[in-house]
């Protein structure tokens, strides 16, 4: 699929940008922090206009892509890296369901997503076409891998330079899965929130456009299309429930405006009374730890500690925001132990045949730990957010999975294994 392929009109209804907090107006720039009161910017829409042409028809006439929603997405046009993204399976999981002792569970799987397996192609597409809008021919990311994978693949398809910073601790299946298209990688010796200081510090000397910090309000536009598809193949509803993996922070809270927005456009059959719900890993729970313990402000963990990397940011950046969806939301969060994480990667692939990466297996985790609180009831639906494919996380089941039984090239020897395992 061309981006020619995708026929989408300038929107007339992006506005431009606007702090979170204060709500300063600013024009469409590769800016993220507002300079009156240092609180985050946005991108704002006029929902009325688009309310006036965008229907249910209008998008289910368009391919099966993330750009389904364009007018609710922050370009100007068309899209010019990425046009393939989104368009991945809500998976209805009846034997995980039973597993777990409820009604109806829901898998959004996007451990399939085009180019490189994550949820992270939806947001980089985003910004790497923003970024292209904005004129630069450089582009970067601070990552924890997924969006390292991300930036490179879709940077390299759209003809951009790409510098990966990436902590030296990360697993080596994401560096090679970043490498192979051909950016320039650079290990950090230092935490997540070291290497994304600096990112910040070179996207200033250096005019690059990085993912996630002077692009970041147009990267997070692009997790809206996660909740979107999500509704869409509800039956334009939401659930009861949704268990959302937290690392920054910016996925749980756009899934929340993603579903206002539909709301407002008309295109939900009723308002969102969906419970939001976040996940982390125990060694790396900022977030959920403020929800556990009743704060709004996150408590840094300055050395993560867990096998779930993808979501080991100890100073996330939309913390505050995550606890306030929840609580605004009726959601809870849970912290998932390591042996957990694992365990529940095996549950889900052995219920549903979905591999998903150690990020999925904190947000079945949570589920479980969710349910066994009575956070969410028996009666209930619930979707859970599988944001990577699981072959990139392989390592902390090999030592939980044993070595196959190994036997002669004999039907009597393959009789008797078969005798001893039933």
């Amino acid at each position: 699929m061309n981006a020619s392929e995708i026929q989408i009109d300038p929107s007339p209804a992006l506005r431009g940008l606007a702090c979170r907090e204060c709500g300063q107006p600013y024009d469409h720039a590769p800016v993220h922090v507002c300079e009156m009161c240092f609180g985050p910017l946005e991108v704002v829409y006029d929902y009325d206009a688009i309310a006036k042409t965008l229907t249910r028809e209008l998008i289910a006439s368009r391919p099966q892509t993330m750009w389904r929603y364009a007018e609710l997405l922050p370009l100007s046009g068309a899209p010019t890296v990425g046009a393939a993204v989104g368009g991945t399976p809500l998976l209805r999981a009846d034997k995980l369901a039973r597993a777990l002792g409820v009604r109806e569970v829901w898998v959004k799987t996007d451990g399939v997503c085009h180019p490189s397996l994550s949820f992270k192609d939806r947001v980089v597409s985003v910004a790497l076409s923003k970024a292209k809008e904005f004129g630069f021919k450089t582009v970067g990311c601070a990552s924890t891998g997924n969006l390292a994978n991300s930036v490179a693949a879709n940077a390299a398809a759209a003809g951009l330079r790409a510098y990966i910073f990436v902590p030296s601790t990360l697993e080596r299946a994401k560096i090679v899965g970043t490498q192979v298209y051909g950016p320039r990688v650079v290990a950090i010796d230092g935490t997540y929130d070291d290497v994304n200081r600096l990112c910040a510090e070179i996207g200033d000397k250096y005019n690059w456009g990085f993912a996630n910090v002077n692009l970041r309000p147009y990267y997070a536009e692009g997790s809206k299309s996660f909740a979107f598809e999500i509704a869409e193949a509800l039956g334009w509803k939401t659930p009861d429930h949704i268990v959302t993996p937290m690392a920054g922070g910016s996925l749980i809270c756009k899934i929340q405006k993603a579903w206002n927005e539909l709301a407002k456009v008309g295109l939900l059959e009723e308002p969102p009374a969906t419970r939001i719900h976040g996940a982390q890993a125990a060694g790396c729970a900022p977030i959920a730890n403020a929800v556990l313990e009743g704060r709004e402000t996150i408590k840094p963990v300055r050395q993560p500690n867990t096998v779930a990397h993808s979501l080991a940011i100890g100073n996330p950046a939309d913390g505050f925001y995550a606890v306030r969806t929840m609580a605004e939301t009726g959601g809870a969060a849970a912290a998932v132990l390591d042996e957990n994480i694992v365990s529940s990667m095996q549950l889900l692939a052995e219920t549903e045949g979905v591999f998903t990466e150690t990020a999925g297996g904190v947000t079945v985790g949570a589920t479980r730990e969710l349910i066994r609180r009575g956070e969410i009831g028996k009666d209930d639906s619930v979707v859970i957010c599988s944001t990577g494919q699981g072959l990139k996380t392989a390592d902390p089941l090999v030592k939980k999975l044993p070595p196959p039984r190994v036997i002669a090239p004999k039907v009597a020897d393959f009789d008797a294994l078969e005798r001893e395992l039933g």
